[in-house]
């Protein structure tokens, strides 16, 4: 049933979310290490009844609110923190005052619509029986702060606390409607992992290749075997994406390497496959090499793991987004995207889901806007409300009814 009323106590603060979205924007700071953000959340939510905990090994925070009603559910919602290393394009008033860094990718916008969402729950706190975490992270760009977090034991996890029964993530994208909340069941972003291969070979001169052993031709072949691989070893509707994204080899036009080396990004949308893929790299890369009488160096280093929601999630957001919004406002999405998310760590050990927020300006064509990741990336900011409305909106239902 449609009933505005938290979707309209944020838009009472809206002046506040978006204050503090400017300030963090205009002082990006990169990777584990963000305290002059955390410094601007702890002041934006002084004075309120919250608990703080902290470090140590990134500058990540979390505030914990009890409800006054009791003890019952706990439910954790997240914002990142953290920047890009890129310059800024956008001519706003409140543009990156830091050379070669920006909030490219919203994470200003998440954390101003996590603190709305503090500051809309703390007014509730008579009325909510349980607990609800107010996850602040740095270094999702890469550098697994979420993981991090959750080995500190900031997120809970030991037998004097718990880890939460539920938890939830909010990421913004310029190019969908405006207002417009999407998400679904199973994988919503891919895991991404990296290979580096180095085929060694032994050089020589141009004019002799008999008397030299050539690891370009080599990897080449490496290369084609991983699209044949893809195709023929994984299931269509399961997908797998392997890229070599660079090869380096040699130093002339008429000396043959003794070595070439391959880089690139493997991404797969299950566990499953993820682990496959890996093995198949590894055995591909070594086998071919072998038939040709060299050897291949292998290493993967893996990134995030699958996002993988919980469907119960999907229904209770699509429920909550009815209560909030006029019109159809949740979408649920066909197919998942090849992006990846470290909030999967969150989710490998806790129900829940990441949905996604659209804030194209309203007006505007929105097939045009600029993605996240762009330098001329842009917000439309009177959806910040949306996005902190949604959030508490999720807290409060769970720790009434759970996955009901």
């Amino acid at each position: 049933m449609y009933n505005p009323s938290l979707l309209d106590d944020a838009r009472a603060i809206a002046g506040e979310i978006v204050a503090l979205r400017r300030a963090i924007h205009a002082e990006p700071e990169l990777g584990l290490n963000t305290p002059l953000t955390r410094d601007k959340v702890r002041g934006a939510l002084a004075n309120l009844p919250l608990e703080w905990a902290e470090g140590p090994s990134t500058t990540g925070l979390v505030a914990t609110l009890k409800g006054g009603a009791g003890e019952g559910r706990c439910v954790l919602l997240r914002g990142d923190m953290d920047a890009l290393p890129m310059p800024e394009e956008t001519g706003l008033d409140f543009a990156s005052t830091i050379p070669g860094t920006m909030h490219a990718c919203g994470h200003d916008a998440h954390t101003a619509m996590l603190f709305g969402a503090a500051r809309l729950l703390c007014a509730r706190r008579d009325q909510l029986k349980g607990e609800i975490r107010f996850m602040f992270q740095p270094g999702e760009e890469g550098f697994h702060g979420a993981k991090l977090m959750l080995e500190d034991g900031l997120l809970g996890g030991g037998n004097d606390r718990p880890l939460p029964d539920a938890a939830f993530a909010l990421h913004v994208m310029p190019n969908a409607p405006h207002g417009m909340v999407a998400g679904r069941a199973g994988p919503l972003l891919a895991s991404a992992d990296q290979f580096d291969i180095v085929v060694e070979g032994s050089g020589g001169h141009a004019a002799m290749p008999h008397q030299a052993m050539d690891p370009v031709p080599v990897a080449c072949e490496i290369v084609s075997a991983f699209q044949t691989l893809v195709t023929r070893q994984f299931d269509a509707h399961d997908p797998v994406v392997i890229t070599v994204a660079r090869i380096e080899a040699g130093t002339a036009h008429n000396i043959i390497a003794d070595f070439a080396a391959l880089k690139g990004t493997i991404r797969t949308l299950s566990p499953r496959h993820r682990v496959k893929a890996h093995e198949a790299i590894a055995r591909l890369a070594s086998g071919i090499a072998q038939a040709h009488g060299m050897s291949a160096r292998v290493e993967i280093t893996e990134g995030f793991p699958v996002t993988l929601c919980d469907p119960r999630a999907i229904d209770l957001a699509e429920k909550v987004s009815g209560e909030l919004f006029e019109g159809p406002a949740f979408r649920r999405l066909d197919q998942p995207i090849m992006g990846a998310e470290d909030f999967s760590y969150m989710l490998e050990k806790v129900p829940g889901a990441m949905f996604f927020l659209g804030v194209a300006h309203q007006g505007t064509d929105w097939h045009k806007a600029c993605a996240i990741h762009s330098p001329r990336m842009v917000v439309d900011e009177t959806t910040l409300p949306h996005g902190a409305a949604l959030l508490a909106r999720l807290a409060e239902r769970f720790l009434e009814l759970g996955w009901g």
